[in-house]
């Protein structure tokens, strides 16, 4: 089967103004000259760290949202210069997965419904022919007759997932956007839906845009990376290329360990330990300061060791913070203490300490 071009974007860009007080504004580039070309039956595989702009550029793919420059072409048409009633038919081309099975299902509505609403709004087929669809789409990802009157909290997050996908595929698209699809999933259960999207590809012969954190679950899947860092496109290689040598200033977690450290390169605290210091040797443990140490009691470390059969302390946070005593006002108030977000940065800074 031929390929065919059903994505072409060049170097789009996505800006949103934000208040700086009263009576000022501020520009956030969210995505900034990110180009890629989609076809038939390939998957690109966007990967990056959290706030990249990954999910923004899925909203421009599938026109939720209109670039604020660029160019971007689906299905040979551009979609700045389109016509209202020819992006409407461009929308049937293009559907999305989101990431989370449990908030992307209306809880109110049975499955048949939701999986109905798609066709009920973008054509005239007859209720008894959206029914026909709808069953016929359940038995393709898995589902079987009977889910068709249930809600979707009588599913698992798996089979959730699954309606999610048939409702993306009751228009037949063209190109389908998955929005880490199976990051809320277990292991087991990703690779069922990601078998089942293979399937459905090769069936459809359907291009996914796949966003995703997970290079493992990206060398399985995809054709082509497209590696994004600050909302700019850093890196744009098949999968094993980006995943062996990486070039961006922060890459994906799992390719090396936290952002910000690259294969070789020194460990050093996560970002979220601060200026925290650790004390060299076996038994390190993080320096807390005085009005962070308020609050803790100190808990008998006797793990083998260098120094074994010696007490070493580790400072552990107290439940709701009150061994040392904090008092407290009428209606609960604290007097004292350290206050609940410092005891949380300072789990934080604990378990980073001890390597949990």
């Amino acid at each position: 089967m031929t390929a065919e071009t059903v994505i072409q974007a060049e170097a789009l860009e996505r800006d949103y103004r934000v208040k700086r007080g009263m009576f000022s504004e501020g520009l956030v580039r969210a995505v900034a000259g990110v180009s890629f070309t989609l076809e038939t039956g390939k998957t690109l595989a966007v990967v990056g760290e959290s706030g990249c702009g990954k999910s923004t550029l899925a909203r421009l793919v599938t026109l939720i949202e209109p670039p604020t420059a660029g160019r971007l072409e689906i299905g040979g048409l551009d979609v700045g210069t389109a016509a209202a009633h020819d992006l409407r038919a461009l929308r049937k081309t293009v559907q999305i997965v989101f990431q989370d099975p449990y908030g992307s299902l209306n809880p109110r509505k049975r499955v048949g419904t939701i999986l109905e609403e798609p066709v009920l709004i973008n054509t005239d087929m007859d209720a008894a022919a959206r029914r026909k669809a709808a069953m016929e789409m359940m038995e393709r990802v898995g589902l079987r007759p009977e889910h068709y009157d249930r809600y979707p909290h009588m599913f698992s997050g798996g089979q959730r997932q699954r309606i999610a996908v048939a409702r993306a595929l009751m228009l037949n698209p063209k190109v389908v956007v998955l929005d880490e699809p199976v990051s809320a999933l277990d292991v087991s259960i990703q690779a069922q839906v990601l078998n089942l999207l293979g399937d459905l590809q090769r069936d459809f012969n359907l291009a996914y845009l796949f966003i995703s954190h997970d290079l493992s679950v990206v060398r399985h899947i995809a054709d082509d990376v497209l590696v994004m860092y600050l909302g700019r496109p850093v890196e744009h290689a098949p999968p094993r290329h980006p995943v062996r040598s990486p070039s961006a200033p922060l890459y994906p977690r799992p390719a090396v360990g936290h952002p910000g450290r690259r294969p070789g390169a020194p460990a050093r605290p996560h970002p979220a330990v601060g200026r925290a210091a650790l004390a060299p040797g076996p038994a390190a443990r993080l320096r807390l300061s005085p009005a962070l140490s308020a609050g803790r009691r100190p808990l008998q470390d006797r793990t083998a060791g260098p120094q074994a059969g010696q007490r070493r302390q580790r400072f552990l946070p107290c439940r709701g913070g009150r061994a040392a005593g904090p008092r407290r006002g009428g209606r609960g108030r604290r007097l004292n203490g350290p206050s609940p977000a410092a005891k949380r940065l300072d789990y934080v800074r604990l378990r980073h300490a001890i390597g949990a």
